[in-house]
């Protein structure tokens, strides 16, 4: 099959975070186990699961490619063709997770039969995750098991996350806290007998604002990002039962984007130190809901030495977003981000892969194979 027809094939699978991957899962799974390749399944949870799909050696440290088989929703956004159906228009295929992150998935389906399997001196791995989109969910689950089991993975990894083939070498992290607001009740007739939660809500916002004010002067790795400061955004706010009733509660969620060595939880406590004396005792606390790790691979890696023949630009550079690689590290992983399409384009409407980066993908895992696993 051509990549343009795996790409369809994968899209095909409506694999929104919130649904099953275990159908695409399967023909994953099936697809590496007709090539020859020892396939693992870790069920997490009914529907979900991971694939870890080996050749070669075990423990031989060749090379590991990894990608989230999970997309965003398409709920309320201007498709101009069914979204999961792939669509060509001049040189682009169209469709959700055509580039973030399928076309990847394609490129190496796509080169899996012309992979020498049988005479690897060093493992290869392809490590299939869930529910990267919200929070890497997977990829966590994932390591937790394999270090427990003391499965040893190989050290260089590469993560076909879309940067118009740019060697991307770090990125922040991701965090969610969640901030309650707690207030009492009363007739808003008469609401000086009560304490209104969005008001004290409102004087959150506020000490956040200027939480983010003083973060954006604590400059690190100014060289590689556009925004080197930890970013703090307020997503959600939700509050109160009904317009005559003084609101006795008030929930924020909000993210902030750690940089590679802070300690999460210092900034969460930073943070419930900055909101602390906003009310009484206890009106408002801070809890941090997950957090998806920075990362940070040094320069010079054997596997930088191999992209850099086929990358757009010579510079490297740095993700704004989260991927599993912070996740990855944590078995030993030296993770470079590199792959089709652009992150400017993924999660909207009428999202696609231009046809060209999806055929050069597929050169770049033959070679990264071929260079780190013969």
């Amino acid at each position: 099959m051509s990549p343009e027809a795996l790409l369809a094939d994968l899209v095909a699978f409506p694999t929104v975070s919130s649904e099953p991957v275990t159908a695409l899962a399967d023909y994953l799974a099936e697809r590496c186990e007709a090539a020859g390749m020892r396939v693992e399944r870790y069920e997490t949870e009914p529907g979900k699961c991971n694939l870890v799909c080996s050749a070669g050696p075990v423990g031989t440290d060749g090379v590991m490619l990894s990608g989230h088989m999970d997309v965003v929703p398409v709920i309320g956004q201007p498709w101009t063709s069914d979204p999961f159906v792939l669509t060509r228009r001049g040189e682009n295929l169209h469709g959700r997770g055509s580039c973030d992150m399928k076309a990847f998935l394609a490129a190496i389906l796509h080169a899996l039969p012309t992979l020498p399997l049988a005479r690897l001196e060093r493992e290869l791995v392809f490590a299939f995750t869930h529910d990267e989109e919200v929070g890497c969910h997977g990829s966590g689950a994932l390591v937790t098991r394999l270090v427990t089991e003391g499965r040893p993975v190989p050290t260089a990894c590469l993560i076909g996350e879309p940067t118009s083939l740019q060697i991307l070498r770090m990125h922040p992290g991701h965090s969610a806290a969640r901030i309650t607001c707690r207030g009492r009740a009363a007739h808003s007739s008469k609401p000086d007998l009560g304490r209104s939660a969005i008001l004290l809500a409102g004087r959150v916002l506020v000490a956040l604002e200027r939480l983010q004010d003083d973060w954006r002067r604590r400059v690190q790795f100014a060289e590689l990002l556009d925004r080197p400061f930890v970013v703090l955004n307020v997503g959600t706010i939700q509050g109160g039962n009904a317009i005559n009733i003084v609101p006795d509660h008030c929930v924020l969620d909000v993210g902030f984007r750690p940089l590679p060595g802070m300690d999460v939880m210092a900034l969460v406590a930073e943070m419930d130190t900055r909101l602390h004396d906003l009310g009484e005792p206890g009106e408002v606390s801070v809890e941090l809901l997950h957090s998806t790790p920075a990362m940070l691979t040094p320069e010079g890696t054997v596997l930088e030495g191999i992209l850099r023949g086929f990358a757009s630009t010579q510079t490297l550079g740095a993700a704004a977003f989260a991927t599993d690689g912070g996740n990855l590290e944590r078995l030993g992983a030296r993770t470079l981000v590199f792959g089709p399409g652009s992150i400017d384009v993924a999660h909207k409407a009428d999202e696609y892969v231009p046809i060209a980066e999806l055929h050069r993908t597929v050169d770049v895992v033959a070679a990264v194979v071929g260079t780190r696993c013969m």
